[in-house]
């Protein structure tokens, strides 16, 4: 503004719009605490309660017989159990067991810090067991007269057979199954390429199973076998996607090396965006602020779970190695080293 003549500029002169000009105020927008999900332990319980009750439900239908059902179920809960109390021991959270119709099923837990000794205990600590009680039965049919030698109406040997073979095919070194994840975490190392290849071959020696059984019997019922390698691929599919959403991620300087519940509210939401912009299935999630919760809002957080980094322990020396190798190999080869008759499996149409 340029003064009128005879008035000088007084250097702390302004203007009347000047004088009564609103200061803009920028507000800050709260931040949401990120989404935490609430489950206590009798929900779990109850979910695997349904799972089992729909394993039976249908197993009904397949097995033929009740009495074989309910060993079979027997086993699987015998086997897992072994899973459970030894995830339990090393302090896993969120524990439970859930049933898949056909399948079988697993013990889901979390725990950020894992250990490769851990790891070889839990693995083993399901099949162990139950190859145990098989044997145990086998040497109580041949050492018990016929009249007695029954359980609930079932023979010893069919008891025994069930309980071997079962455990017999979770030690086998294929992903996912014990004796393949014994094999990854503890001598190959699960996040490098022979780990990975060695994944890529499971699912197709898990393609080739099914297709035998298949062919062999002419049951497509076998196909059932094809859940195993199609969720590997899917996985491993969406895998490759996040490790790309996680280079994003690391490029923005939000530090991954931390638990969920270490990490800030504002991270999260920060983390949540470049998931929305960058991975196909949170794509119609709107980005924040507002800082409000979809409904996909579990799913996220179970997503960015996933991607903060989880540490393996390489806590097994050469000699540990070595031991477990060893276990391994003498339970796989059980059956071989006491001399069981193994001709029965085939008396059972195996």
């Amino acid at each position: 503004m340029e003064p009128t003549p005879g008035q000088e500029m007084n250097p702390d002169f302004t203007s009347a719009s000047e004088t009564n000009a609103i200061p803009m105020v920028v507000e800050q927008v709260p931040v949401t605490p990120r989404y935490r999900k609430e489950e206590n332990s009798s929900s779990v319980w109850l979910k695997s309660i349904m799972s089992l009750a729909l394993y039976l439900i249908i197993g009904y239908y397949i097995f033929p017989s009740y009495k074989t059902l309910l060993l079979i179920t027997a086993i699987v809960m015998i086997h897992e159990l072994g899973h459970f109390f030894a995830m339990k021991l090393f302090r896993y959270a969120d524990l439970g067991i859930f049933f898949i119709p056909l399948l079988g099923a697993y013990v889901s837990g979390s725990k950020r810090e894992m250990s490769q000794r851990e790891s070889a205990i839990i693995l083993l600590a399901g099949p162990v067991p139950g190859m145990l009680i098989g044997i145990l039965f086998y040497y109580l049919h041949l050492h018990t007269p016929y009249p007695q030698a029954f359980l609930f109406g079932l023979p010893y040997e069919y008891i025994s057979f069930w309980f071997i073979l079962l455990n017999l095919f979770n030690l086998l070194p294929v992903y996912p199954l014990d004796g393949g994840q014994l094999l990854n975490r503890v001598f190959l190392d699960e996040e490098s390429l022979i780990g990975k290849v060695f994944v890529y071959l499971s699912t197709a020696a898990m393609i080739w199973f099914a297709w035998r059984l298949y062919s062999q019997t002419g049951h497509p019922v076998y196909f059932i076998f094809l859940i195993f390698p199609l969720s590997m691929i899917l996985r491993m599919s969406g895998d490759a996607r996040l490790r790309a959403v996680e280079k994003k991620i690391e490029a923005e300087g939000i530090d991954m090396d931390k638990s969920y519940e270490d990490l800030s509210d504002e991270d999260y939401w920060r983390i949540r965006n470049i998931l929305i912009e960058h991975y196909p299935p949170f794509r119609e999630v709107p980005s924040s602020p507002p800082y409000e919760y979809h409904e996909k809002e579990e799913r996220i957080m179970q997503t960015i779970q996933s991607l903060l980094h989880r540490h393996l322990i390489q806590d097994v020396n050469i000699a540990g190695k070595v031991l477990i190798f060893l276990i391994w190999a003498a339970a796989i080869a059980s059956p071989w080293l006491l001399h069981l008759n193994m001709s029965f499996f085939s008396r059972f149409g195996f």
